[in-house]
């Protein structure tokens, strides 16, 4: 390769290479306001990832330092959907769910109400396999609770946590949880849910 080329090469490699740090490294956006930390039980959750698929829905996930969304052990989930109704929200998730049980061994759910609040949380479990092969076992308790708003319809807030378990651990993840999954429910159905004021996409 003549050295002009190599030096063009090199340059341009180099701007992608910078583009790329740059990338990796731009925060998560706050739609929600609540950048975090996040602390759940003994654990702290940095914000590492947002989205709005679409224009009613806003999404956040929160991971501990270290952990990455591929492949993460431990997430809090934090969404808003406006508007929307705490009853609707929960069906269709339930749906999705006895539709994976004709496939998935592991699929499982149960439904918890609470009349008083209007809150409902969800407790599920799934299975699946990634593009590398490692087998997946995650557990799932989402909170959906009502979320007033003014001048609008109501809207549904989701605060959920999520476990996960890759390749030969997920039997001794299943066997854990069950002493571990009625705490957690618990202190799910305890928390002080975080205020939320939605900001517009830019």
């Amino acid at each position: 390769m003549p050295p002009a080329i190599r030096l063009v090469a090199a340059i341009t490699m180099s701007v992608l290479c910078a583009w790329a740090l740059a990338h990796a490294q731009e925060p998560a956006s706050d739609r929600l306001s609540i950048p975090g930390p996040i602390s759940f039980g003994a654990d702290t959750y940095l914000l590492s990832g947002s989205s709005h698929p679409s224009p009613s829905d806003y999404k956040q996930e929160y991971l501990p330092a270290g952990q990455t969304s591929p492949h993460f052990r431990q997430m809090v989930l934090i969404e808003a959907t406006l508007p929307a109704d705490v009853e609707h929200a929960v069906t269709d998730k339930v749906e999705w769910l006895e539709k994976r049980k004709a496939t998935d061994p592991v699929a499982n759910f149960a439904v918890l109400k609470n009349p008083k609040s209007g809150e409902v949380i969800l407790d599920f479990l799934f299975s699946s396999d990634e593009p590398n092969g490692d087998h997946v076992v995650e557990w799932d308790a989402y909170r959906y609770a009502p979320l007033p708003r003014n001048g609008g319809k109501p809207g549904v807030l989701l605060f959920g946590i999520s476990r996960r378990a890759y390749g030969d651990d997920t039997t001794d993840f299943l066997r854990a949880l069950k002493a571990t999954r009625p705490q957690e429910i618990d202190a799910l159905a305890k928390y002080k849910l975080p205020p939320v004021a939605v900001r517009s996409a830019d």
